[in-house]
């Protein structure tokens, strides 16, 4: 059986720790590798490592570092269905959605390809009799990506990409469920030119990053997974006096207004409540119609179109939907979900819980859900199910509607459909969350916006990629010079005002 190590200074290396984390093939059930689970001291080795080549790479110009990025660009598009055949092998999402995972995180890449243009400081001549004030932009050292199991390239780059350009080093532990697409992208940056060092990717558990977040010469830590992780790494980074950007998890509503397109919003919430096994941090998994009328004809589009769906292994061909959830952990969590659905008088739409693919017996998929009459005090609206369960809770008037997504704690991201733009721009003023999408489902900004989300599914005060990317991963030093004119008036002694 495969075992899966670490990439250190520019290759592969084995674990030295001897503990293993299996890594399952989600379709099958079956262990197809195991992955070593780093000790502290193959971390402290990592990021002593990690600071050497930082001291060179900060001297190479922000231009130099962007050409780096252009091959590196350029190699992922050359190795495109590599990477989503590893990354759909360990995780599970299809063929299609793999090559989109890649490809979104192909995007901050292009971006940081115009680094130089976001690490420029600032300057102003004759700030006062012979005073130029001047700032200049230089990175932090060494910095940490802490990446979750459901983008095993888009996140990782998406951490990768500006903080390297920014002349960092980054250690950077992705997912032991999916560990292989990070090692791979790490041998693309070698190709690409990137010194030995500079990435080291390091695979592990709870205990690597612990010893990542108390680790003193790691400046920064980026983080995506569950809110109750995120609230932990921000809150154990700051104590120990480091940046942290923490995103955790989602409850994304999306309100469907009676004058929306119908058809058209049935057809955005099965792509936004399903896709991935719904398994995205940017899912919808609240449909929010306005009206009973607009209740059931949203309802009556739904349930032919979730019939349909065509679930089933990455190797099952393009027209499969979704495949399995990761574990069987998750497949059970949101098995118990749906059920206290049931129990807690929502109406069961569509029940996928009997679902089973032959010849996949063992594997953790689960059909697609649709509940209806779903209340904001049941569990299944409460809690992040994270699986392909679609709720719809029904408003009588846009205010209660608008209104639910104030109140839920969550605020990642949130749509509205409707023809009318005056509702529209309101919504968009009002509701208190990150991303906001207008007849749009998943309202992801594109890579030269930025990412981030409100409430409890973000911590921090800069977003990732983006013009804040470059932000977080770099400190702002100020200068103040004076050039003598010769004329020497001697000491001052106090803080005198500029003429």
């Amino acid at each position: 059986m495969e075992e899966i190590g670490h990439w250190i200074n520019g290759k592969r290396v084995a674990g030295t720790s001897g503990r293993f984390s299996d890594v399952y093939n989600p379709a099958t059930g079956e262990v197809q590798a195991r992955v070593s689970l780093a000790s502290p001291a193959e971390i402290d080795a990592a990021v002593a490592d990690a600071a050497a080549a930082q001291l060179q790479w900060m001297k190479v110009n922000p231009q130099r570092r962007a050409r780096v990025m252009m091959k590196f660009g350029a190699l992922i598009e050359r190795d495109m269905d590599k990477l989503a055949e590893a990354l759909s092998r360990e995780h599970g999402k299809t063929i299609p959605d793999a090559r989109g995972d890649v490809q979104r995180g192909l995007e901050v890449i292009e971006v940081c390809m115009g680094a130089p243009a976001f690490l420029k400081g600032e300057y102003t001549g004759d700030a006062g009799p012979g005073i130029d004030l001047y700032s200049m932009r230089q990175p932090l050292g060494v910095v940490a990506g802490i990446t979750p199991f459901n983008f095993p390239a888009m996140i990782p780059l998406w951490k990768m990409g500006p903080a390297l350009s920014s002349g960092n080093a980054m250690i950077l532990k992705p997912s032991e469920r999916t560990p292989s697409t990070a090692l791979l992208l790490a041998e693309l940056a070698q190709e690409a030119g990137l010194p030995d060092g500079v990435l080291q990717v390091i695979n592990g558990d709870k205990e690597a990053v612990d010893t990542i977040l108390d680790h003193e010469t790691v400046q920064a830590v980026g983080f995506v997974g569950s809110t109750p992780i995120a609230q932990y790494i921000y809150g154990r980074a700051a104590n120990n006096g480091k940046r942290a950007q923490c995103f955790g998890g989602a409850k994304n509503h999306m309100l469907i207004m009676p004058d929306a397109d119908m058809d058209k919003a049935a057809d955005a919430l099965i792509g936004a409540g399903f896709g991935a096994a719904g398994e995205r941090c940017m899912a919808i998994s609240v449909a929010v119609p306005v009206g009973e009328e607009a209740a059931n004809a949203l309802i009556e589009r739904l349930v032919p179109k979730i019939e349909k769906l065509k679930v089933g292994p990455y190797t099952g061909g393009d027209d499969v939907d979704y495949g399995p959830v990761i574990t069987a952990a998750a497949k059970e969590r949101i098995l118990g979900l749906i059920n206290s659905g049931v129990e807690q008088g929502a109406n069961l739409v569509c029940d996928g819980r009997d679902f089973s693919l032959q010849g996949y017996e063992d594997g953790y998929f689960i059909g697609p859900s649709l509940f209806d009459n779903v209340t904001p005090e049941m569990d299944i609206y409460q809690q992040e199910i994270f699986g392909p369960v679609l709720s719809v809770v029904r408003a009588k008037t846009y205010e209660e509607a608008l209104d639910l997504v104030i109140d839920n704690p969550y605020g990642n991201g949130t749509s509205i459909f409707t023809a009318d733009g005056d509702t529209a721009r309101d919504y968009a003023a009002k509701v208190n969350v990150g991303m906001v999408g207008i007849n749009f489902p998943i309202p992801v900004p594109l890579s030269y916006y930025t990412f981030g989300g409100w409430k409890k599914s973000g911590f921090g005060d800069l977003n990732q990629y983006g013009p804040d990317a470059f932000r977080f991963y770099t400190k702002t030093k100020t200068v103040t010079a004076r050039w003598f004119s010769g004329i020497k008036d001697g000491a001052s002694l106090n803080f005198k005002a500029l003429d």
